[in-house]
């Protein structure tokens, strides 16, 4: 493992800080509102406040933004823009106009060229911190962590582009080295407790502080009786891969690790579309609204962790 982070003093009493992402689509989004109050009101920047990013999907695009670029949040915002949302969700009028979905919903062409903008073509080796984000290798059948430090050569846009290669939404990524991709969050939606033990092997040391950024919950209720009867459709129009995203027992290890050193920032998802492409105005206000209970709920917690 490059040891060009790791830390001098294992038995240092300072703590080093992970900053987690939760995919979710556009609803990443509620996260970068909250980083963004949370910058301000702390007065420095969320890049100076942690020491390692990770992130999952749509997730690990706002890691590499930070670990890669230093970006201030609203850098990140400029990402997620209607303007880009539209070229990244670009569909083909076949699949616009057809009543079953048999290809992707989405190309990869738009999403590969917002990326292209904003990280160029650097490769995560380049990284100014420590930056992880999850994968799963399709052929393989195994989850996989790509990052700054044990996989240099492969470019941002190729990390991140996996990473956020959601079944159903967008074609498994083919890597330069072979390997097909798809989205990390078919094996952990919330990569917080992989950030842990990253930077726990990185750094050498158990002072470590982890805040998880979610993308809110959906407790929409399903009927177990109605579900007796559902095919592959009706597992499809009641959210199953949604289900599969919204594990909560990786959190609740690490809450059982290290307590209250570590942060998790969530909640139901309210008014906000469950679907993880819907850029309309109305569910962006939603976001927007979502975020700020957020803040109201949080807030104050985050501001003492990234302080202590």
């Amino acid at each position: 493992m490059n040891n060009k982070f790791r830390l001098l003093n294992p038995f240092s009493k300072k703590y080093k800080k992970v900053l987690s992402f939760d995919g979710g689509g556009v609803r990443a989004i509620i996260g970068v509102y909250f980083l963004k109050r949370l910058e301000s009101e702390s007065s420095k920047s969320i890049f100076d406040s942690f020491d390692l990013f990770i992130g999952t999907s749509a997730g690990a695009t706002n890691a590499l933004m930070l670990g890669m670029n230093g970006s201030r949040v609203d850098d990140i915002e400029k990402f997620w823009t209607v303007k880009n949302l539209k070229k990244i969700m670009n569909q083909s009028l076949i699949d616009k106009t057809s009543i079953f979905q048999t290809r992707p919903k989405y190309t990869n062409e738009g999403k590969k060229e917002i990326l292209h903008y904003f990280f160029e073509n650097k490769k995560i080796g380049d990284s100014l911190k420590p930056v992880v984000v999850t994968a799963y290798d399709l052929e393989a059948r195994k989850p996989i962590l790509l990052s700054s430090y044990s996989d240099p050569e492969i470019s941002a846009v190729q990390a991140a582009n996996a990473s956020s290669a959601a079944p159903i939404y967008f074609p498994t990524a083919s890597m330069e080295d072979g390997r097909w991709l798809i989205d990390g969050g078919i094996a952990t939606n919330n990569p917080a407790l992989l950030g842990y033990i990253e930077a726990k092997k990185l750094f050498g040391t158990d002072n470590l502080k982890i805040l998880g950024i979610g993308a809110g919950l959906n407790k929409r209720k399903i009927s177990g009786k109605n579900s007796r009867n559902w095919g592959a459709l009706g597992w499809m129009r009641h959210d199953i891969l949604g289900i599969m995203l919204e594990s909560s027992l990786q959190n609740e290890i690490l809450k059982d690790l290290i307590g209250d050193n570590y942060l998790r920032v969530n909640s139901p998802i309210g008014n906000v579309n469950r679907r993880m492409d819907d850029m309309s105005q109305r569910n962006l206000q939603r976001i927007k609204e979502l975020a700020d209970d957020w803040w109201e709920k949080f807030g104050k917690k985050a501001l003492n962790l990234i302080n202590s």
